[in-house]
C-alpha cells in the first residue's frame, strides 16, 4: 500500500484551463460553487482541483447514483493503487453540505471511492455530507477514499460498505491528517472503522456513533492504526467482527499511538476482542509495538478467545494509564491474554462504575484535567473538552469547540 505514494505523483495531464465557474481559483478570489450546474462543472474538469474553491450552497444530488468517486476518481480498477488526477488544492465547504450522495459500483470492483477518491497534498474543510449511500471493493469512505493531505471540521452520515479492506465512515485511508470531524451510521468491510479504515497519520479532536461491522482489524473510531496516532478522540459505536475488535480501534501496530480516547460501545468478536482495542502490539512485519495510554473503554465485551475488559490481545504492547469499568464490561481483566507491559495503574487499571466516575482515579495516574479532559463527579465518566458529552444534531454543522464551553460548565456546574 506504501508504494501508491510514489504512483500518486503522476497525475495526468490537463488539456484546457478551467473559467467557467466565478472566481479565478487565488486564496483572495477562490472559484465558487454557486449551483448544482457549477458543482457539476468543478468536478468534470481537473484543471480546477489544484487551486482554491468555496461551496457557496448545499449541494442536493438526490436521484444520482455515481459508480465512482465525483471529484478525482481512479480511472482503472484493475490494480489497487490509484490511477487518475488527484485533487491537490483547497476545497473549502463554507459549513454547506453535499447532500444525498450515492455510489453504487455495481460489484464492478471499483476503487477510491468517496466524494473525493484521492486527496494529496489538498485540503478538505468545513463541509458536511448529510445521508451518504456508499458501496464498493477498497479505499472506501463517505468523504475520500485516500487521504494523503489535510481533512477538517468536516462530518458525514449515513452507511458505507466495502467488500475489500479500508473502509471508513469519513476516509477509507489516511496517511494524512484528519481534525475535529465525525461520522454517523453503519459502515462495513475489512479493516472497518467508524471514522477511518486504516491510519497512517494523525487523528484528532474527532468521534464517531453508530454501528460498525466487519471480519478482521475493526474498530469503533479506526479499524487498523500503524504508524498512526490518534488522540483526544471517541467512539460510542457497538462494534461487531472476527479477528481484532476494538471498541475504538481494531489493530494498533508499528509505533501507532492511542492518547486521550475513550469508548462506550458494546463489543463482540471470536479472537482478540477488547473494550479499547482488539490487538495492540506487533504483526508479522512491525518493527514497534502499539502504545496506548490514558485512555479509557465502558462498553461490554464478549468473545470467544483472547477477551479483555481493555485490550484483547496485547502482544508486546505498552499500556499506560488506561482503565476500563469492570462492571458495564463483564470482564475482569484488563487484557485477554498479555505480553506486553502496563504502567501508572493504582492500584488496578480495572474500576467499578462508581470508581469510574471520581476525578481522582484519574488524576492519580497523571491525567490533565485543566486543557484535556472533564468530569461531572460522580455522575459522568471521564468527557474530553473539545465536544459536548451528548450527541449533536447531525443535521447541521456544529462548532464542537463552543459546544464544548456550554457542556463543560454544565457538567462542572453539577459537582466537580
Amino acid at each position: 500500500m506504501w508504494r501508491m505514494v510514489f504512483v500518486l505523483v503522476l497525475m495526468g495531464l490537463c488539456v484546457h484551463t478551467a473559467a467557467a465557474l466565478p472566481g479565478s481559483g487565488t486564496q483572495q478570489d477562490p472559484w465558487r460553487i454557486e449551483s448544482l450546474a457549477d458543482f457539476d462543472e468543478f468536478a468534470a474538469d481537473p484543471n480546477y482541483w489544484a487551486g482554491f474553491t468555496r461551496l457557496e450552497t448545499d449541494v442536493n444530488l438526490a436521484g444520482r447514483t455515481y459508480s465512482t468517486a465525483i471529484i478525482a476518481p481512479d480511472v482503472y480498477n484493475s490494480n489497487w493503487v490509484f490511477d487518475g488526477k488527484a485533487f491537490a488544492g483547497i476545497f473549502d465547504g463554507n459549513d454547506h453540505k453535499i447532500i444525498n450522495l450515492t455510489i453504487d459500483d455495481d460489484g464492478a470492483g471499483n476503487d477510491f471511492l468517496g466524494l473525493f477518491g484521492c486527496i494529496y497534498q489538498g485540503e478538505v474543510r468545513n463541509l458536511g455530507l448529510v445521508c451518504v449511500c456508499v458501496s464498493g471493493d477498497w479505499y472506501v469512505a463517505g468523504l475520500v477514499g485516500w487521504n494523503y493531505g489535510s481533512v477538517l471540521n468536516c462530518y458525514s452520515t449515513g452507511d458505507v460498505s466495502g467488500t475489500g479492506v479500508n473502509v471508513g465512515g469519513l476516509v477509507g485511508y489516511s496517511i494524512g491528517s484528519i481534525s475535529n470531524c465525525y461520522s454517523t451510521g453503519s459502515v462495513s468491510g475489512y479493516k472497518v472503522g467508524g471514522l477511518v479504515g486504516s491510519n497512517g497519520g494523525s487523528i484528532s479532536n474527532c468521534y464517531s456513533t453508530g454501528d460498525i461491522s466487519g471480519d478482521g482489524e475493526v474498530g469503533g473510531l479506526v479499524g487498523y492504526n500503524a504508524r498512526g496516532s490518534i488522540s483526544n478522540c471517541y467512539s460510542t459505536r457497538d462494534v461487531t467482527g472476527n479477528e481484532a475488535v476494538g471498541g475504538l480501534v481494531g489493530g494498533n501496530f508499528w509505533d501507532g499511538s492511542v492518547s486521550n480516547c475513550y469508548s462506550t460501545g458494546s463489543v463482540s468478536g471470536e479472537d482478540w476482542v477488547g473494550g479499547m482495542v482488539g490487538h495492540n502490539g506487533y504483526t508479522a512485519w512491525t518493527l514497534e509495538p502499539g502504545y496506548i495510554s490514558n485512555s479509557y473503554s465502558t462498553g461490554s465485551v464478549e468473545g470467544a478467545s483472547d477477551v479483555g475488559g481493555l485490550v484483547g490481545y496485547n502482544e508486546g504492547g505498552t499500556i499506560s494509564s488506561s482503565f476500563w469499568d469492570v462492571q458495564t464490561s463483564g470482564e475482569p481483566n484488563m487484557c485477554g491474554s498479555q505480553s506486553g507491559v502496563a504502567t501508572g495503574c493504582d492500584p488496578n487499571c480495572g474500576k467499578t462504575t462508581a470508581e469510574m466516575k471520581i476525578k481522582s482515579t484519574f488524576t492519580s495516574a497523571g491525567w490533565d484535567f485543566i486543557e484535556i479532559w472533564g468530569i461531572g463527579e460522580h455522575q459522568t465518566y471521564p468527557y474530553l473538552r473539545f465536544a459536548p458529552a451528548g450527541d449533536l444534531n447531525y443535521d447541521k454543522k456544529v462548532d464542537l469547540f463552543d459546544f464544548a464551553i456550554f457542556a463543560d460548565h454544565w457538567l462542572e456546574g453539577k459537582g466537580d
